[in-house]
């Protein structure tokens, strides 16, 4: 199997782990967060939300540079509503599919860099970029954000195995 088609199929199934987990986000409580260092529920919701729309960055572009005034547009917003959650997880995960599609092996082999005030903080090939940073990345914080669904009470949903909200 090739890089791009091994990433295609890792998209479809992380699509389907992340949007479970989102479905579960209770609305109205974005500021919570469960220590004062920790991210509030609701940007955290919304990096999960957002994260695999970086696939179509990342393949588009060669950098990301984050103190870059360009760049703006690529910060994580909370979002007021679960509709608007899974808007942002369609809408980048459409971008990412068409970008996968689009590009060749030879690209995904390229190497891709992140910046910070114009100081390259990594500088790696694209596919091992699009592992560590977006996927490995993902399930990261997508497994913090079912802490927080169980800190408020919410049922955690079976991801990669057995929940003890879903299978008893």
């Amino acid at each position: 199997m090739d890089l791009k088609q091994f990433f295609l199929e890792k998209l479809e199934r992380e699509i389907a782990v992340t949007r479970k987990a989102i479905e579960r986000v209770p609305e109205g409580k974005n500021d919570w967060k469960p220590h004062p260092r920790s991210m509030e529920l609701g940007y955290l919701a919304a990096l999960v939300a957002e994260m695999l729309g970086w696939i179509a960055f990342m393949v588009e572009r060669d950098s990301l540079d984050l103190g870059d005034p360009a760049s703006e547009g690529f910060k994580t917003r909370a979002r007021e509503s679960k509709a608007e959650l899974l808007e942002a997880l369609d809408k980048g995960v459409a971008r990412s599919r068409a970008a996968l599609e689009a590009t060749t092996e030879e690209h995904l082999k390229k190497n891709w860099q992140f910046k910070m005030g114009g100081q390259v903080i990594s500088d790696l090939p694209r596919y091992v970029m699009l592992t560590d940073a977006v996927f490995s990345h993902l399930a990261h914080h997508r497994g913090q954000l079912t802490v927080y669904l169980r800190l408020n009470e919410e049922k955690v949903p079976a991801m990669y195995g057995p929940s003890a909200d879903e299978f008893h």
